[in-house]
Formats: C-alpha cells, structure tokens, sequence
C-alpha cells in the first residue's frame, strides 16, 4: 500500500517531500540507499566490534530484519533496523570479554527478551492503537524523541573527540551539501559528509588498512559455530542459558518503550502516523521477530535506528523503497568481508561528524513535534511531564551509573535512563489533570479576558453567564 495512504499527523508536508522516490528515478534511489546504508553502518558496527560478534552476520541480519519489519508492517515505515545497544550490557554480563563460547548464550537470552515484543504487539492488537496511544500524547513523545537525539549526542562527541579536524570536515561537507549544493549533492549530504571526510582521513593518515588487505573479497556471514543452534545438543550448559535468559530479558522493557519513541519520531519526520496505520502491534511485531532471527545466528538485536531518521529529515526523501534498497545493499555487502574491512577501517572521527548532524537532527524534530502539535507550555501539567522526562532520560544516562539498577529476588534489572524518563512522562501524562490547580478550563491562555473573569471565582461565573 502506498505511504500516502497513511493518516497525516495533522501537520503540512513539506513542500521538497518526496513519498514516491520513483519519481526520481532508479539511479538516484540507488544513491539515496547507499546513503542510509552509511548512515547506519558506524553505529550498526560497533556493536559487534564491541560485544565480539560478528560484523559480516551484523550486516545480513541488519538487511534481512529491515526487509521483514516492512514485510510485516505493510511495506510504510521508513525504518532501518540496526544494531540495538541496549543489550550490550546483557553481552558482556554473559561474555564479558567476548568470549566464543559464550556469545551464543548471550544470544539465547536476547532472543528470549525478542518474545516480549511478541507480548507487548498483542496487547496492541487486543485493545487498539487509539485507547493505547492516549497514554502518548505530543507533550509526552516529543519530549522522549528530543532526549533520544541529545543522550545519542555524547557518542559523537566521544567519536569526534579522536580527531576534531576530520570531524568538522564532515559537518562542514554535510551543511554546505544541504544548503548551498546544487541537484543530487544537495540530497546526499550525509553520503558526501562520509566520502568527503574518509578521503581527507586517508589523506591525512589515519585510517589502518592492514585489515582490508588480508580480507577475503567473498565469504560466508554466519558460522555455525557463533549460533544459538551451535551450542544445543550435547555439552549444552542449561544453567547458563537459564542465567542469560533472566539477566537479558528484563532489557527488552526499555527497549520496548524507545522502539515507540523511535516510531514517533519516524511519524513526525514523515508527517504520516505510523501509530494508526499500521499500528504498533505490527511495528513491534517486525522489530521483535527481526531480533529474535538476528539473534539465533549470532548477530546483534535489532532496533529502529535514529540515524536513519536523521537522514529522512535531512532530504525529505520518505519513499520506504529506498530503506529496503539499503536493506539489499547490507546484505550483499555482508557476503564481502573486505568491504567489511573497510567500512570497520573507517575512522571514530568520520562516524562522529556525520553522527553529530544526524542526532541534532533527531532532537529538532520532537521540539517540531511540540510545536506543530500546539502544546500549551502556559499549562503546569505540560511544564512537569516535559521537564521530568527531560531531566531523568539526560541525567540517568550521564550519570554514573548510567541506568537504574534494582534487584527483584535473584534477577537484577536494569533500566536506562530514557526508559525511566518515558515510564514517568507517561504516568505524570494519565495522572495529571488536564487543568491547573485552579480547575480553570485548560485551553484558554492565561490572558484571555474569559480566564480572567474565572480568576474572579462566582462572580466572574456570572458575569461569563450574562455575557
């Protein structure tokens, strides 16, 4: 079905915005799918370079769970599935050093927290998008994609930090592509931020190819070896599979609240709600069932990734063919492990550049949301859900600890900081009334004649009544 047969979310399109990028034609879908391959690819990477796993399995498994999220949510969300770096805390409590022989269990236990999206996608399906969403309304998710892009902030900054001047090469090729460049250039930002910057590192002399020039040009992603299947039968240790399973399952419930951050944001980048059509329960649905595959053979879990919406708001190219292109390219690209090599050879500060641009984008699309959808910051309630959301999601995830850690009986569980921030927009959200302590109706501002003469207790009642 085609994207714009989706509900809007009442905002104007934009007027550069492209829903049916075969307008364009094939050579420039082409090119915009490269562009959201590179976008996700430094990110998608460290995941496994990391927790021990395997790059090449990443890739596959990256582009075949992109293609079954849109298989399953009806081929309209622009979405690109990466790496998710919330369980990587679940890794390294299993295979703290990456160890071979353990990775496969840590692997078990993400597919089994992979299950709960299956839960959570019913409860959707039972009881409906509109009774569900009510609990996420803008003043609580723009608030939520706003923290999402400033707590992604500090691993580019982390990434820049390794060389500024490349860095700032990117940025600088990523502002001048999107403002001043003339036709395709101006299009590709994010792809010629990579290219530009990536030239000028090899030119200046940091990047190691010594990797590139020992790897094979084609080889086999997956062995068997690094799967789930590959430690069942005998020597299987079920203790320790039990153990993964406990201490990886409970990640899944924050990741479960920023995968509906994270479709939000894709929903107000596109101006189409996701949300309704094709709903959550699908949504999740796709993200659940394309960890749990990735998992099985050894790969990271998967999560709907914030760089890739960063792109989509860069060049308003919202066609989700051109996201399965990207899908395509991950997979063919994961049967050559030297072009591995050389996206793993491409410098932190390269990464970090196009990073930057990529999650400010991130963050100005939920103060769009805010915006767009006329939230009344003259209103206590807004202030508070706002402000609390803001401050715990930043504040926990600088902190340092970095999450919230509890233990119930023997389990140990381990909340990030967006995820208690979103856990508290949503009930400050349902237990706050929808007016001020003076029970003055919510929607007149604080200067309209009408609320003034509520302000005057009974006898601006009467008057309003006279009038």
């Amino acid at each position: 079905m085609a994207i714009n047969t989706v509900p809007t979310m009442g905002g104007q399109d934009a007027p550069d915005a492209v829903y049916d990028a075969r307008e364009l034609g094939m050579p420039k879908m082409v090119v915009f799918g490269f562009q959201h391959m590179f976008a996700m690819f430094g990110a998608t990477i460290l995941v496994p370079v990391l927790t021990g796993l395997s790059v090449s399995a990443t890739l596959l498994f990256a582009g075949l769970g992109t293609l079954l999220f849109h298989l399953l949510s009806q081929r309209k969300v622009p979405a690109f599935l990466g790496s998710s770096f919330a369980f990587i805390a679940g890794y390294a409590a299993i295979a703290p050093n990456g160890e071979p022989e353990l990775l496969p269990y840590a692997c078990l236990g993400v597919a089994s927290a992979g299950l709960l999206y299956l839960v959570l996608s019913a409860a959707f399906k039972a009881f409906g998008a509109k009774r569900v969403m009510r609990f996420f309304p803008p003043v609580v998710t723009g608030p939520i994609v706003i923290a999402i892009g400033l707590i992604l902030a500090s691993s580019a900054i982390a990434n820049c930090s390794t060389n500024w001047l490349v860095a700032l090469v990117a940025i600088i090729t990523i502002v001048v592509c999107n403002i001043w460049a003339k036709g395709m250039i101006r299009i590709i930002p994010i792809l010629m931020g990579v290219i530009v910057s990536y030239i000028f590192a090899v030119i200046v002399g940091i990047v190691d190819f010594s990797g590139v020039q020992s790897a094979a040009w084609v080889g086999l992603p997956v062995l068997w070896d690094n799967t789930v299947f590959g430690i069942l039968g005998e020597g299987f240790d079920s203790g320790l599979a039990l153990t993964a399973v406990i201490t990886i399952m409970p990640i899944a419930f924050a990741t479960m609240i920023e995968h509906i951050g994270d479709i939000s944001a894709i929903s107000s980048t596109v101006n189409r709600n996701y949300i309704a059509d094709p709903g959550l329960h699908r949504t999740l649905l796709g993200d659940g069932l394309a960890t749990i595959l990735a998992s099985l053979f050894g790969a990271p879990a998967n999560t709907t990734y914030g760089e890739n919406t960063g792109v989509l708001a860069l060049t308003h190219v919202f066609d989700p063919r051109v996201v399965r292109l990207a899908a395509c390219f991950a997979i063919v690209f994961s049967f050559c492990p030297k072009f591995s090599a050389v996206i793993g050879a491409m410098p932190p500060s390269v990464i970090g550049g196009v990073s930057l641009v990529l999650y400010g984008m991130i963050s100005s699309v939920g103060i769009r949301n805010l915006v767009e959808s006329h939230v009344d910051f003259t209103k206590t309630r807004n202030v508070l859900v706002t402000a609390l959301i803001l401050v715990l999601s930043i504040g926990i995830a600088y902190s340092a600890a970095g999450a919230i850690v509890f233990t119930v009986g023997e389990i140990t569980v381990s909340l990030s900081g967006l995820a208690i921030g979103s856990l508290a927009g949503i009930l400050l959200n349902i237990i706050l009334p929808e007016h001020d302590g003076d029970g003055i109706e919510p929607s007149l501002p604080r200067d309209h004649p009408k609320r003034q003469l509520m302000m005057e207790g009974p006898e601006g009642y009467d008057n309003i009544v006279e009038e």
